[in-house]
């Protein structure tokens, strides 16, 4: 697969029926592997992060989710063609799997938000199996638990939804201890599975716009939209020392 450099990170540049074949490709080639979907402002944590950021380049499938990344990486000089929300990516991917009866296991959210997104999962998609579920408010004592819940589930895919950078971090020092399977890095997607949020009208997602939707929802969010901006002016400055 294309993969281009953006601020260090190996994005896996290609379209989304692409990144579901290398997905399911990972599913199916034994051992467990795991895929992040850094938006803008995961990749600026990650510049000051090193943990975060090894967590990132560690994953084997690294897909741009947010316009932003977009627009820093063409300002950068190595253009990215593809944009993946790992939301949409998600959904689709849970469509296949669904088509060849596979299994999900969901860890994050609030308690009882999991449970609820397992719930309407199972509604939408009967064919596929929900091997697992548990909510994201566990301690750091608990991780040999959960990942033997998983193992014993089976499970082909685990949505891990725990916020980054933990759920990057837990997903790199689970997976070479799971025995088989694709985690998937997702934020807050079980809320939107559960039905808590909406996303954006489709219209403004092909615009790139669903950050603007979801700051006029959540207008506390303004604290963390203030700071994208400053990916535009680390892609400049990183294009300039592409020409010195």
């Amino acid at each position: 697969m294309t993969r281009t450099p953006l601020f260090g990170i190996p994005f896996d540049d290609v379209p989304l029926a692409a990144a579901l074949d290398a997905a399911m490709g990972l599913m199916q080639g034994g051992g467990c592997a795991y895929t992040v979907t850094p938006n803008p402002e995961i990749v600026l944590e990650a510049r000051k992060n090193r943990a975060l950021f090894d967590a990132l380049t560690g994953a084997a499938l690294i897909l741009p989710d947010g316009v932003g990344l977009i627009w820093a990486s063409r300002l950068a000089g190595t253009p990215l063609r593809h944009r993946l929300p790992g939301i949409d990516f998600a959904e689709a991917l849970l469509e296949r799997l669904e088509a060849e009866n596979g299994s999900v296991y969901l860890l994050g959210a609030r308690p009882g938000v999991t449970a609820q997104a397992a719930a309407a999962l199972a509604a939408r998609r009967p064919r596929l199996r929900i091997c697992g579920c548990r909510h994201g408010y566990f301690e750091e004592t608990e991780n040999e638990t959960i990942i033997r819940e998983i193992n014993a589930a089976h499970a082909d895919l685990i949505l891990v939804c725990l916020g980054s950078p933990k759920q990057e971090l837990w997903m790199q020092q689970a997976a070479p201890r799971l025995d088989r399977g694709l985690l998937i890095g997702l934020g807050g997607a079980l809320d939107v599975l559960a039905g808590r949020k909406k996303r954006a009208p489709v219209w403004m997602r092909r615009l790139g716009l669903e950050w603007l939707y979801r700051l006029v929802r959540e207008p506390s969010r303004i604290k963390r939209m203030i700071r994208l901006p400053g990916i535009l002016t680390a892609a400049m400055k990183e294009k300039g020392r592409k020409q010195e």
